[in-house]
């Protein structure tokens, strides 16, 4: 079903990574109750990585990400998460154990051993019963994507965040504007796309919150440069 919802598959990151080795699986504690609910749509929230890395450049816990030892990073994915009409699951009990092979194998798209485990078990263990298989289709998802060039749109003069939306929906012409959140920091500082999908895996239109700032809203992009 998701093979045949996604458009022909693309590469998403045109940045170079090294996946470095992983050798244990980070304790993750919850932060809030469980919830098992069922599942009506995913948000897929890719972050602009220059603009996180801003202020964790030396920050040893941020490392793969922002240290420059394992490349740069453009969009990377922060997660994919369940929803569950006004609300979404969290923290179901696993069925099967995260291994370091798994986030090793995640790392070019996630780079962080701890977000990789944070959202498996925050959000994955809601969706399937192994953590191969939420990694499979995240990274299903994020491959189907093509990221347009934000170093050159960041250049643009009265950069807006429809511009910023409407680069990614002709970027991929399977999905709408509609279905494409712009999340900016306070100070107007692109911090990360967020993706509407609809049970099926197809694009569907975001609710108020996650379609984020209007089109009209301007925006900035930090190149990290």
């Amino acid at each position: 079903m998701l093979a045949l919802a996604l458009p022909a598959l693309a590469h998403a990151q045109a940045y170079q990574c090294r996946a470095p080795a992983v050798r244990s699986v980070p304790k993750i504690a919850p932060d809030g109750p469980r919830r098992s609910l069922p599942v009506t749509g995913y948000t897929m929230a890719l972050s602009w990585s220059p603009e996180f890395c801003k202020p964790r450049k030396d920050s040893r816990a941020h490392a793969v990400q922002c240290s420059g030892a394992n490349g740069s990073f453009g969009l990377v994915v922060h997660g994919l998460w369940p929803e569950s009409r006004q609300s979404w699951p969290q923290w179901c009990t696993p069925e099967a154990p995260l291994t370091p092979a798994d986030i090793r194998a995640a790392m070019c798209m996630m780079p962080s051993e701890r977000l990789v485990a944070r959202q498996w078990f925050k959000h994955g263990s809601c969706m399937v019963n192994n953590p191969g298989a939420y990694l499979k289709i995240t990274r299903i998802l994020w491959q189907s994507l093509r990221i347009p060039d934000y170093d050159r749109i960041s250049r643009e003069e009265d950069l807006t965040a429809g511009r910023i939306r409407s680069a990614f929906a002709d970027a991929n012409p399977g999905i709408p504007e509609s279905a494409i959140g712009v999340k900016l920091s306070p100070r107007g500082w692109l911090e990360e796309i967020r993706l509407c999908y609809a049970k099926t895996f197809r694009p569907a239109r975001c609710n108020a919150a996650r379609l984020g700032a209007r089109n009209s809203t301007p925006a900035k992009i930090w190149r990290g440069l």
